[in-house]
């Protein structure tokens, strides 16, 4: 091979890398875009992050200015990160003020249901439908400034007066408190009574926990941060 002919290759394979980094780049973009992470089950790390923000969207849309997480995003993710085997473990990161109860619920047993060690982290605030979606990790971590609130379900818009309606609600509020119970060491009573409360929230009736107060009421297994967190989700995909 003449040495214009190597230059030539040469010049090839540095346009096809340049090529092959500029899609790279451009899909990370979209990524962070549509859902909000880098990494979507591609996948070269044992450690999946799947992060949930904001408020849960379900089967109707929400307004351009919300920050949303979309569970037709989440179970496809899901998904990816349960069949592949580079996979060892996944850490969720919450966020959120809470939204959809069926989404919430679905995406709650979706993340219960994954065989491989999940460690979930709440941040900020994990409110309402927040709860399950925390809960539903194998292991769970609040950081201490974080607050969760528990309180009964709510519907907006119209809403009609038969007894059908309450007995709806009551369904709906036994589905999440049963899946609360059987995720985490809180009781039943201690749920219906911090549900329940009426001094705490303005306008409304719940409690507000507080770090330590949600691992003291048996909703959240730990108080710690990031490095707890893959501290503990290392070790369990160790002894897995």
């Amino acid at each position: 091979m003449s040495k214009s002919e190597k230059n030539k290759e040469k010049a090839i394979k540095q346009e096809n890398k340049k090529e092959e980094s500029k899609e790279t780049s451009n899909e990370q973009i979209e990524n962070i875009t549509e859902l909000g992470t880098t990494n979507i089950a591609t996948q070269d790390d044992k450690i999946q992050i799947l992060s949930i923000i904001g408020q849960i969207e379900g089967h109707m849309m929400l307004s351009p200015q919300t920050k949303t997480t979309k569970y037709e995003h989440v179970i496809p993710q899901l998904i990816a990160m349960e069949r592949d085997e580079k996979v060892k473990g996944i850490l969720i990161v919450l966020n959120t003020v809470g939204g959809d109860v069926e989404a919430g619920l679905a995406i709650s047993e979706m993340i219960r249901s994954v065989s491989k060690p999940t460690v979930s982290l709440v941040v900020g605030g994990g409110h309402s439908i927040g709860i399950p979606l925390a809960t539903a990790a194998k292991y769970s971590f609040i950081s201490p400034s974080a607050t969760m609130i528990i309180h009964p379900i709510r519907m907006n818009g119209l809403i009609i007066g038969v007894p059908q309606t309450f007995e709806y609600f009551n369904k709906m509020q036994e589905r999440i408190t049963d899946f609360i119970i059987r995720t985490s060491r809180i009781d039943k009573e201690t749920v219906q009574r911090l549900m329940l409360q009426t001094d705490e929230l303005l306008n409304d009736m719940g409690t507000i926990l507080i770090g330590k107060q949600a691992v003291d009421n048996g909703l959240i297994d730990e108080v710690g941060g990031i490095s707890e967190a893959l501290s503990k989700l290392n070790e369990m995909i160790d002894n897995a």
